[in-house]
């Protein structure tokens, strides 16, 4: 996604805020973040499915605008002010704002799960085999030094790896760099030795000669688990039930055909994401068995448990059902 898009979509967030009761305004406002992960969401816009699932439901003429924005923090700031009314994005933004706004009117929760997709952490220096043979002549290129959700894994791998006490060890040779101008820098050989990134970067990387994984975010986690996940505010969901409804129907059509027929998803992905992507390639991502695109929550409790372990958040959830609204409460999660 070029940075212009980003920025526009940011602008137009900001130029024209949707009121916070849907059903009344007739409108909602739907932030997403520059991904494969997010291709249920461009395929809700283009199909207009929100809307059709939201007029099956009584809610006729439901406008929906679907924005960009760059990151958590920014997709949290803009539900709080009412600006959106759906976020979407890594699962640690959703458990801090869960854990501030909890026992609040707010109360932000999941809607659901998008996708169980492993995030990769690729090296192109062959002494590098496991975490351990990092060093300081080594940078490792994430998307956001500490807070992002690659930072995170990172943190829990060395602690898994190297032991507690070490947990924050390579945090020192982590920089901030954007999925493609890390790619850059690891392919153009800078200083930047390692990139823990997201697809389809990940595997465009892999594609080149000399580069290779060192860290599977499912490894870490011992299982699948998800990557992105859509939420929303309590007050909202309380004002809005149908709306949110038809949002979870819309989701779970724009998933059925994804795993329907990958070839066609990933040439919707390629026509509507624009980032340089071919059909191929999204193709076998989509394919890939670690790949699936789901509604259910995988794992999302072992990360808050991190999150509430180190001091991230407040308290652990008892339960995966604590993040979440109760439309996924029957699936099977964890």
């Amino acid at each position: 996604m070029r940075r212009r898009d980003v920025l526009a979509g940011a602008a137009a967030l900001l130029a024209s805020p949707v009121p916070g009761r849907a059903e009344e305004a007739g409108a909602v406002a739907i932030a997403r973040q520059p991904s494969l992960g997010h291709l249920p969401l461009m395929l809700m816009e283009e199909q207009g499915l929100l809307q059709k699932a939201a007029m099956a439901r009584g809610v006729a003429g439901l406008q929906a605008r679907y924005l960009t924005l760059a990151g958590g923090a920014a997709m949290n700031d803009a539900l709080l002010s009412g600006q959106i009314q759906f976020a979407a994005g890594g699962v640690p933004p959703l458990v801090l704002l869960w854990s501030k706004t909890e026992g609040t009117a707010m109360a932000v929760k999941g809607v659901a799960a998008m996708n169980s997709m492993p995030l990769l952490m690729n090296t192109s220096n062959p002494k590098v085999r496991t975490l351990a043979d990092f060093t300081d002549r080594d940078k490792i290129a994430l998307p956001a030094v500490k807070v992002s959700v690659q930072a995170m894994f990172l943190q829990m791998a060395a602690e898994k790896e190297l032991g507690a006490a070490r947990r924050n060890d390579l945090d020192r040779l982590t920089v901030t760099l954007s999925h493609p101008d890390g790619m850059a820098a690891l392919l153009g050989g800078t200083e930047v030795t390692a990139h823990f990134t997201a697809a389809p970067i990940q595997e465009l990387e892999l594609r080149r000669p000399g580069i290779r994984t060192v860290l599977n975010s499912f490894d870490v986690l011992g299982e699948p688990s998800t990557f992105n996940v859509v939420w929303t505010s309590g007050s909202f969901a309380s004002a809005s039930p149908r709306v949110v409804a038809a949002f979870g129907a819309a989701l779970d059509e724009a998933l059925a055909a994804i795993a329907a027929d990958p070839s066609e998803a990933a040439r919707a992905y390629v026509r509507l994401a624009r980032d340089g992507s071919d059909a191929g390639l999204i193709t076998e991502i989509l394919n890939d068995p670690q790949v699936s695109f789901t509604a259910t929550p995988r794992a999302v409790g072992k990360v808050a448990a991190f999150m509430a372990r180190t001091g991230t958040i407040r308290h652990r959830p008892e339960s995966w059902k604590d993040l979440f609204l109760a439309g996924v409460h029957a699936r099977d999660g964890s």
